[in-house]
């Protein structure tokens, strides 16, 4: 099986000469495939001169956001012939041996789109974003939980995609790549949507590990705790998140869903953290979207 990583960077230099050498030292790599969404901060200069048979980059005429980013290096790989394709951002950091035990489990249970347990780097008995376990509505932050709650060491139906998920070849010849246009927020979640759909299986590797800087606003409790809202203080991010979530939940789950997603937008921004510009803000986005427009997020661009 030929694997090949693919790592989308952008600005993040230090952090990305913190991950390279760990993916230099992990067995199974065929290549390392560096997509940078036109860094200014020397990441490019950086990667001509690592000099490395293994590492490979190419740097994009924009930023395309991760959603551009996995695009381009998930095609990449399967043009240079990958079997199985391993995806993360700058950020992330894989235990030694997290691909040796998703191979593993691709290998014994014919995983199709499998990840390991992404941990708070800052505290790894947390989750760094929060899941849903499967067959109920509770969401949970523990590894504990998760680990209470897994199957054989899986919990089928479930994962966090692009942060050090393994896809196969014939998965992607299936459904395709990653949507572009959204930039950032959303893109993984309609490849995960889109993977179910097409009857993919599914999970994540409770033992494999995956360390990634935390974002505490992720899953911010609302409505007395009964369900969360993933807030971000970036109107960058938020105007992403509300154009594709919408479009998303449109398209795999229904108008009812899209309605709902409104409702907790508005109960969030008016009464759990009160920012009532948000809203005005959110319906731009989710217009622009359902008129097929991905532009308005460039204003936001620095």
């Amino acid at each position: 099986m030929r694997v090949q990583a693919v790592v989308v960077t952008f600005n993040r230099l230090p952090m990305l000469q913190r991950l390279i050498p760990r993916l230099l030292e992990t067995d199974g790599l065929e290549q390392v495939l560096v997509v940078d969404n036109a860094s200014t901060d020397g990441t490019g200069e950086w990667l001509a001169g690592l000099q490395s048979p293994v590492v490979r980059h190419e740097t994009l005429p924009t930023n395309t956001g991760g959603a551009g980013g996995f695009h381009h290096g998930l095609g990449w790989a399967v043009r240079e012939g990958a079997d199985l394709v391993w995806l993360m951002d700058d950020d992330g950091m894989p235990a030694p041996d997290c691909l040796d035990l998703l191979l593993a489990r691709v290998e014994r249970d014919g995983l199709e789109f499998c990840g390991p347990a992404v941990l708070a780097e800052h505290d790894p008995s947390r989750l760094c974003f929060p899941i849903r376990l499967p067959g109920g509505t509770k969401v949970v932050h523990e590894v504990a939980a998760v680990e209470g709650a897994a199957r054989e060491g899986l919990i089928d139906g479930v994962v966090i995609p692009f942060n050090g998920v393994l896809v196969t070849r014939d998965l992607v010849e299936r459904i395709g790549l990653p949507r572009e246009e959204f930039f950032i927020w959303g893109d993984d979640v309609e490849y995960l949507w889109r993977a179910e759909r097409a009857g993919a299986r599914i999970a994540t590797v409770v033992d494999a590990h995956f360390h990634h800087p935390a974002t505490d606003d992720l899953g911010t409790p609302m409505m007395w705790g009964r369900t969360t809202y993933n807030h971000t203080p970036s109107d960058l991010k938020h105007y992403c998140m509300a154009r594709n979530n919408t479009l998303n939940l449109r398209a795999y789950r229904g108008w009812v869903h899209v309605l709902l997603f409104w409702l907790k937008t508005v109960w969030f921004y008016l009464v759990t953290r009160r920012q009532p510009g948000r809203i005005p803000l959110s319906a731009r986005a989710a217009v622009a979207g359902l008129r097929g427009d991905f532009t308005g997020h460039r204003r936001f661009l620095r």
